[in-house]
């Protein structure tokens, strides 16, 4: 529960961090002001475990503003946890039903480079799912992209529901059509076509 409040950070222009495990959302914010100041993804995660009591438990992947990716894991992760990166893309996992799920998670999200990022991101939650996800079962899911404005483009959420990609695959295809207009609806709502 929470998935989408807790774990996905993002920034336009500045990048993304993912805090998960036993999750602490501070680590989030701080990351993306690392990143804001010039770190690279590997310094940012460099800080964030530096003198952390806590870090352990954490799990942690950073992608910076040139597509630069980095990962921890806490040593105090006894599940099955793993992560696979490619140009501009990082999975990472853990509670998994097996160490290949973040790779097949990679290669969805590589099939289709031409396609809008919160399909590709989509797409490569699906086939996670597909190669056998978590040991539990799969209870919320969120979809978060930022693009040129200080607010995301896409931040979609479900929570406890018994079939979450499914939902989500479900408010994305809602959504997609609209999200420039939600856009516009913001920055310039005097020329937003009457809806009909």
């Amino acid at each position: 529960m929470g998935v989408g409040s807790r774990c996905p950070y993002a920034r336009a222009g500045v990048g993304a961090i993912l805090t998960q495990n036993r999750t602490d959302p501070r680590l989030g914010p701080r990351g993306l002001d690392l990143l804001s100041q010039g770190y690279t993804a590997s310094q940012v995660i460099d800080a964030l475990v530096q003198d952390n009591a806590t870090v352990g438990w954490r799990q942690l992947a950073v992608i910076g503003p040139r597509g630069d990716t980095a990962y921890y894991h806490g040593g105090h992760i006894t599940s099955i946890h793993t992560a696979a990166q490619s140009d501009g893309v990082c999975a990472i996992g853990n509670i998994l039903s097996s160490d290949t799920v973040p790779q097949a998670m990679v290669e969805a999200f590589d099939r289709q480079p031409g396609a809008h990022l919160a399909e590709r991101l989509l797409e490569a939650l699906e086939a996670g799912l597909a190669a056998g996800g978590e040991l539990k079962q799969v209870k919320s899911a969120a979809l978060l992209v930022v693009h040129e404005q200080d607010f995301p483009l896409v931040d979609l959420r479900i929570e406890l529901d018994p079939q979450p990609l499914t939902a989500l695959r479900f408010l994305w295809e809602l959504y997609q059509p609209q999200a420039e207009t939600y856009v516009q609806r913001a920055v310039d709502p005097d020329n937003v076509p009457p809806e009909s």
